[in-house]
């Protein structure tokens, strides 16, 4: 059977039937097509979606598209956002087409996401040693389809090329020798004469090919502009000291690859003094959080705010909860909670209200908690809050926003629903 385009698949997302898998959308859409209920531009307020229901600001989300485009055609950095953010296709292509040379992945489920919508370059920030996952991946390589993966020890290159020569590989898989953040970080070798010695035991393979070294910095210890900065430097000269020992023989490129959404703006300095290499250097930036920004977590530490001459990104989510219990007036209840709204960083914010067509300001009106099913909110004197409003919540790190929501209205400023987009956790 003939492998569909990334086309073709992105195609037959709107051809699945609206029921009841799908929160908040229209009890009365049941068995349209996501294209057919998409065609109708339907109003989020008034068109029967039902509370609690997460929507995508269509502006944000296409200013926040154009303006990391811009950021890397800016600094001379190719872009692969991390796509563990969204794990939506659909965002994933809209990324593509807005620049991004490929979408960095974490664990070989996305990977399987990514390849089955056309995507043809992935980077996978993890070292991966799982047998069947290799066996797959080493299967789907070709002239449409590349994938770099992590490696951070000797015997994690081991065990790959034991499963890769058991799946009688046709190509050699390649690899960057992860530096890690500094002791107590997350993954990564440690020190320098480490990252040698798992680059000796790449060379000693025939199934994999270093091309490059990257990490991530987010994992700096009691991070500083600095420190971050030090450590990326670090990272550099590592891929000068391999470079200089003749390490880069067997590929065309040298892939250096670092950045969170916390400190792209660190990456893109250090990126820039890096010295001629005797190959290509692709300078490969990953941030993926800017896709739909957030109120919270992101919106605090974006680059952004060190050099806002740089533009500013926007948060792109709104989650619509209705007030379902007012016990006094200090206090209301709404109907989203723990299954609709990010909070392992931050509760999510009250941001207005609508009553009747009109929005106003959340004024007087704190989220204190989350139940599974309810949001906990406390209401001060000027909080004018009946049961039935709808609030309009803030969320924090979209990264735990976008799995709770299988289908994800897009709407323009007005409420007009335009597209859905499906995400896979």
């Amino acid at each position: 059977m003939a492998r569909d385009t990334g086309t073709e698949a992105l195609a037959r997302l709107a051809e699945d039937r609206v029921d009841h898998r799908f929160k908040g959308l229209p009890p009365d859409a049941d068995g349209l097509t996501v294209g057919e209920l998409a065609a109708q531009r339907r109003n989020l307020f008034t068109d029967g979606f039902t509370t609690p229901v997460l929507a995508l600001s269509a502006e944000r989300l296409e200013h926040n598209l154009r303006l990391m485009e811009t950021y890397a055609t800016r600094h001379g950095l190719a872009f692969a956002p991390h796509g563990k953010t969204s794990m939506a296709p659909q965002l994933f292509q809209r990324q593509i087409e807005h620049g991004a040379w490929g979408i960095t992945l974490a664990v070989p489920h996305q990977v399987r996401v990514a390849r089955a919508f056309g995507i043809e370059r992935v980077f996978l920030a993890n070292e991966l040693v799982d047998p069947a996952a290799l066996r797959w991946i080493s299967s789907q390589l070709g002239e449409d389809f590349h994938v770099i993966c992590y490696v951070d020890s000797v015997r994690g290159v081991e065990l790959m090329d034991a499963a890769l020569r058991d799946a009688d590989a046709a190509r050699p898989l390649d690899v960057v020798v992860e530096l890690a953040a500094g002791e107590g970080a997350r993954t990564g070798v440690r020190t320098e004469a480490e990252c040698a010695a798992v680059a000796d035991a790449v060379a000693g393979t025939q199934t994999l090919r270093l091309v490059g070294v990257a990490g991530y910095e987010g994992e700096v210890p009691q991070a500083t502009p600095e420190r971050v900065h030090a450590w990326l430097r670090r990272l550099v000269a590592l891929a000068v000291d391999f470079d200089k020992a003749g390490r880069f023989t067997e590929t065309d490129q040298i892939v250096i690859s670092a950045g969170g959404s916390a400190w792209f703006d660190a990456v893109a300095d250090v990126f820039a003094e890096i010295p001629e290499l005797s190959l290509p250097v692709l300078k490969l930036l990953r941030s993926g959080a800017y896709v739909s920004h957030d109120d919270g977590h992101y919106r605090k530490i974006t680059p952004f705010n060190r050099v806002p001459e740089e533009g500013a990104l926007e948060p792109a989510f709104r989650l619509w909860t209705q007030v379902v219990s007012r016990p006094s007036p200090e206090q209301a209840f709404t109907n989203a909670g723990k299954r609709d709204a990010a909070y392992d960083l931050d509760l999510p914010f009250a941001q207005v209200v609508r009553r009747d067509g009109t929005e106003r300001p959340a004024t007087g009106i704190e989220v204190t908690g989350l139940s599974d099913q309810h949001a906990w909110l406390r209401t001060g004197p000027e909080a004018e809050l009946e049961v039935g409003d709808w609030v309009g919540l803030g969320l924090s790190h979209p990264c735990t926003s976008f799995d709770k929501w299988q289908l994800i209205p897009v709407a323009e400023a007005d409420g007009t629903v335009v597209d859905y987009i499906r995400t896979y956790f």
